[in-house]
């Protein structure tokens, strides 16, 4: 058996180790640890034997994630694709070795003895993640994770032809941020023709993940997918109504505030109506661009972390040295941007497609908070625990977006404070979308035998509500609901979206609070990195000192401080 863990001050991602997981030998593993765990006389035994189960999972997570890494580079790589339909078979069985050690932990004798060493979310998370799995369901995981693939993999092998060359859709983006108006509705025109194009194709995945949702839902004995989502994501101390309270604070507080924004941004372009290709493009000057390439980001971004923190120095150098990041978009690759954690070798990994937009930067700080967060807390020795639930992962990360803004002029030069703008209007704009994704999913989830068609129009209805600027023109493939095709998230990870509106809510926050007392500030989001996964989503939010977005109150008092501050600033300068 390979060492639990790897030191890595020399060891480059290239030369990690990936070796297949015998599956056999790893059935054999479990079944002979878990015996002894039950019979072992002393809580001491248990938790020995315990970090040796915890062993065998960190080598089966840290194949997978290398795996996925290397096949979301390049979807293309037969040996990779392989290992990933492997690993889309094996998933499934791997829960089910996880299920039966939470079935372990929850009856052991020494219970108390546990909760007093790890805390109780230890607890809460093998009760929610018991719910989530029976052998029944095996076969219908294998599905599911097959069907995710399939869309994932629809969309990095898009070849989109546009001016006479063929783009994929990271790199099609710039052109739909062009300042020439006839450039801008031409791009997104191709970008959508591709997806008019799929959608039979994405209309057939999804209903088809729709239907084995249910169905697992249904053999686990819940009454439908949405209860099972939350208990996926471990959501244990709000719940779905609570959700429906959030989305109508959003509505009330949040929708009035885009519209604004929007008024204003139609405004400055000078234009009789603000149409879907020009919502993007904020400024008559053009939207703010890094100014230099993606390896002189990276180096900008070394200045950035060096002067921020001690703890951010060490982290970033780490990040270079150990070549853990893959920012160039490429053809073939996955699209999008994500940070996941080798924990064989105690290394976060970021991935992103840069194509020379603002975006470039927001990605970077944005995934650098989700790996300093795990970075912070990879000493804490339970695998749980190195990760929050993703709402709470999300603060980290969009946090770490506004931390960063007094280096902004590294990036953005006399652009800068164009930038900070537009990306606290960026944040604002994108609340009510996020929560209409959500609601959307809440929906379809409720009634799994929708027609495509009803899928679309109960899209079309939820953009009336959220977002009552958007003008598709002529274009009738959006005008006909098809715009909620293009989000990941829902496909491969279902009622995850909402979590970046709950966190960007708590994110605002911070965004204040730095302005007005940093070290404070700073010191707040350190001890919250460094917790991980120890605490709940709501035990996170108080440990840092900030109020719950399920609060009363708290989504109108951050729109009405995010409103005051851009009601400052004379956006006609830009």
């Amino acid at each position: 058996m390979m060492k639990e863990t790897i030191d890595t001050e020399v060891m480059k991602f290239e030369e990690f180790e990936y070796k297949r997981p015998d599956m056999a030998q790893l059935s054999s593993d479990f079944e002979r640890l878990f015996e002894e765990f039950s019979q072992a006389g002393s809580f001491e035994q248990q938790q020995d034997i315990f970090h040796e189960i915890n062993e065998i999972r960190v080598l089966f997570a840290s194949m997978y994630n290398i795996c996925h890494i290397r096949h979301t580079i390049d979807t293309r790589d037969a040996f990779y694709e392989a290992e990933n339909d492997f690993f889309n078979q094996e998933l499934p069985n791997f829960q089910a070795f996880n299920t039966e050690l939470n079935n372990k932990l929850l009856a052991s004798p020494y219970r108390d003895a546990f909760e007093r060493q790890w805390g109780e979310q230890l607890f809460r998370i093998a009760e929610l993640n018991r719910r989530t799995f029976a052998p029944e369901v095996l076969a219908d995981l294998q599905e599911e994770n097959r069907l995710s693939s399939e869309y994932v993999l629809i969309k990095a092998g898009a070849q989109i032809d546009f001016q006479g060359e063929k783009f994929n859709l990271s790199a099609l983006l710039p052109h739909e941020l062009s300042p020439n108006r006839a450039t801008r509705q031409s791009a997104s025109e191709a970008k959508w023709s591709f997806f008019a194009g799929h959608a039979g194709e994405v209309e057939s995945i999804f209903g088809q993940l729709v239907k084995t949702r249910h169905g697992i839902a249904q053999k686990l004995g819940y009454s439908d997918f949405t209860n099972l989502g939350y208990d996926r994501l471990t959501r244990s101390d709000y719940t779905a109504n609570q959700v429906v309270g959030f989305r109508e604070e959003i509505a009330k507080h949040i929708v009035p505030l885009a519209s604004r924004l929007y008024e204003r941004q139609q405004k400055r372009l000078k234009l009789d109506k603000l149409y879907y290709y020009d919502e993007e493009f904020r400024f008559a000057s053009g939207n703010p661009k890094p100014q230099g390439p993606p390896s002189w980001i990276v180096k900008q971004a070394q200045h950035m972390y060096r002067e921020m923190s001690e703890e951010t120095d060490e982290f970033f150098t780490l990040m270079q040295e150990a070549h853990l990041m893959d920012l160039e978009n490429k053809d073939g690759k996955a699209t999008g941007g994500y940070c996941t954690y080798i924990e064989q070798y105690r290394t976060p990994y970021i991935f992103s497609n840069f194509n020379g937009t603002s975006g470039d930067v927001d990605v970077l700080t944005h995934e650098c908070g989700h790996a300093f967060q795990v970075f912070s807390s990879r000493d804490i020795g339970l695998s749980e625990y190195k990760w929050p639930t993703y709402e709470a992962c999300e603060i980290h990360s969009m946090s770490m977006e506004f931390f960063a803004w007094p280096w902004m002029n590294l990036f953005f030069g006399p652009q800068a404070d164009k930038y900070k703008f537009m990306h606290l209007s960026n944040a604002i704009y994108f609340l009510p979308y996020g929560t209409a994704i959500d609601e959307f999913q809440h929906i379809v989830y409720a009634n799994p035998e929708m027609s495509p068609a009803e899928r679309n129009q109960v899209w079309s209805d939820l953009e009336k509500k959220y977002l009552p600027q958007r003008n598709y023109g002529d274009n009738s493939f959006l005008k006909n609901g098809g715009y909620w095709q293009r989000q990941g998230h829902v496909f491969t990870t279902p009622f995850y979206y909402i979590d970046y509106v709950l966190a960007q809510i708590c994110a605002f926050q911070y965004w204040k609070w730095d302005q007005e007392d940093h070290a404070s500030a700073w010191e707040s989001y350190v001890r919250l990195c460094k917790a991980g996964g120890s605490k709940s989503f709501l035990e996170l939010v108080d440990l840092a000192g900030i109020n719950s977005p399920f609060q009363k109150g708290c989504v109108e008092a951050v729109a009405q401080e995010i409103s005051n501050w851009l009601e400052k600033i004379d956006d006609s300068s830009f």
